[in-house]
């Protein structure tokens, strides 16, 4: 039989475990902060743009094919990269995904060149095979914590920060990801969020 102190705690530790995993989902950390860690990334949904997956004649190659961004897409993106500039942050790539939405936030984001990544594009609707991305991105990401360097930015889409972070993003909602201590924050990026 159980004593009366082992049910107590394990009643106290099946009721503390939704607690704990709420923690864990709301834990945050300013932009400024974030951006003083080394060897980690930070991980961006793209900015907004209608719609839900990408039309059934979807090609990598021709953005008419592709959901894009809208106005408020374009402003937002704008509004991010003006909140690093505001922190004196630049970087010498900002890693995007091939899709047009992604290439065009880090684009209007202007902080640094931009450079398509592979790893970074949606297996959502089967447009690239998962596995093949993540191995890629994982490759990358190791890479990139050795150098332990300033944090890499990467614009990518909703799967592909999930898979990574286990965290869901709205459009233009950053992760903080160190991938030595497999560790995801969301961050602040105004006083205001």
């Amino acid at each position: 039989m159980i004593s009366k102190h082992r049910q107590l705690f394990w009643f106290f530790v099946i009721c503390m475990i939704p607690f704990q995993f709420l923690k864990a989902q709301t834990q945050v950390i300013s932009l400024k902060d974030a951006l003083e860690t080394r060897g980690t990334m930070i991980f961006f949904r793209h900015a907004l743009a209608p719609g839900f997956g990408d039309p059934t004649n979807f090609r990598i190659d021709d953005c008419a094919t592709q959901r894009n961004l809208d106005k408020r897409g374009r402003e937002q993106s704008r509004e991010i990269g003006e909140i690093f500039k505001s922190l004196d942050f630049s970087t010498e790539i900002v890693h995007s995904s091939p899709w047009c939405r992604c290439l065009e936030t880090a684009r209007l984001m202007d902080i640094g060149p931009v450079e398509l990544f592979e790893g970074l594009g949606s297996f959502f609707e089967g447009h690239v095979d998962q596995q093949v991305t993540l191995k890629l991105l994982s490759d990358k990401l190791l890479t990139i914590s050795n150098r332990a360097e300033k944090p890499a930015i990467m614009i990518t889409h909703q799967v592909v920060i999930s898979a990574i972070t286990k965290l869901v993003t709205s459009s233009g909602e950053a992760i903080l990801y160190d991938p030595k201590r497999d560790t995801s924050l969301r961050i602040r990026l105004t006083e205001n969020d």
